[in-house]
């Protein structure tokens, strides 16, 4: 399925059915993580930011370093554009991501006190931070039941039925209007990982899926 549209025929699966289908998640994963690696609001944030069209993996590695010396907005400023760039190189759109980071932390210092705000709007203010982006450090961070569409969410919710959208803010309402609210707050996290590791977007595997039997994706690899 390509991202940014859903399958014409997708259809929508029923609350008993999508409730089994989180119980199953729950009771295999009952407290599921983000797998990007942060220390507090700020890290979490330059995580997230920095994770744009590159794997979890690849940052974890590049901000382990950067983290060390620079995990307040006011270390980040004191690093520099340059100097975020040498940790950040070998993530891509380095240049872009660095401008940004050092902007946003500016914006945090003179505008915030410092610190991150936990309002999706005051978020979306800061430089390279879209909804998803927002939605992740409202989630992680906070608690607050966001939902994060990626391109794994995406495909997952069409393919099995969780949350049909032709976009991602499609598929946003519709796992924040079909999911039981005992699941919500974790429900991007079991619909991420689900995606990353076993709803895969070329070779799903279905012949181990926990919820196949379910899943109305009607091309499934058993």
């Amino acid at each position: 399925m390509a991202w940014g549209i859903a399958h014409p025929m997708a259809k929508q699966l029923d609350y008993h059915t999508i409730r089994e289908i989180f119980a199953r998640f729950q009771a295999a994963d009952p407290a599921p993580r983000g797998e990007l690696e942060h220390v507090n609001a700020f890290t979490l944030l330059v995580a997230v930011a920095l994770s744009a069209q590159a794997t979890d993996a690849g940052v974890n590695k590049a901000t382990r370093a950067l983290f060390a010396v620079a995990d307040t907005p006011a270390r980040m400023l004191d690093l520099g554009e340059d100097g975020l760039i040498e940790h950040i190189r070998t993530i891509g759109l380095y240049r872009n991501k660095a401008r940004n980071v050092i902007s946003l932390s500016r914006i945090l210092v003179e505008d915030f006190g410092g610190e991150v705000p936990n309002s999706r709007a005051a978020l979306q203010s800061l430089p390279g931070v879209g909804r998803k982006t927002a939605n992740v450090v409202l989630n992680m961070w906070w608690h607050f039941p966001a939902q994060a569409v990626d391109t794994h969410i995406f495909r997952v919710g069409n393919r099995s039925g969780i949350a049909v959208g032709r976009d991602v803010n499609a598929v946003e309402r519709a796992i924040e209007d079909n999911v039981p609210t005992d699941f919500q707050q974790h429900a991007h996290h079991w619909l991420i990982l689900h995606g990353r590791y076993h709803c895969k977007a070329r070779k799903p595997l279905c012949g181990t899926c926990l919820i196949r039997d379910l899943c109305l994706y009607e091309e499934k690899n058993l």
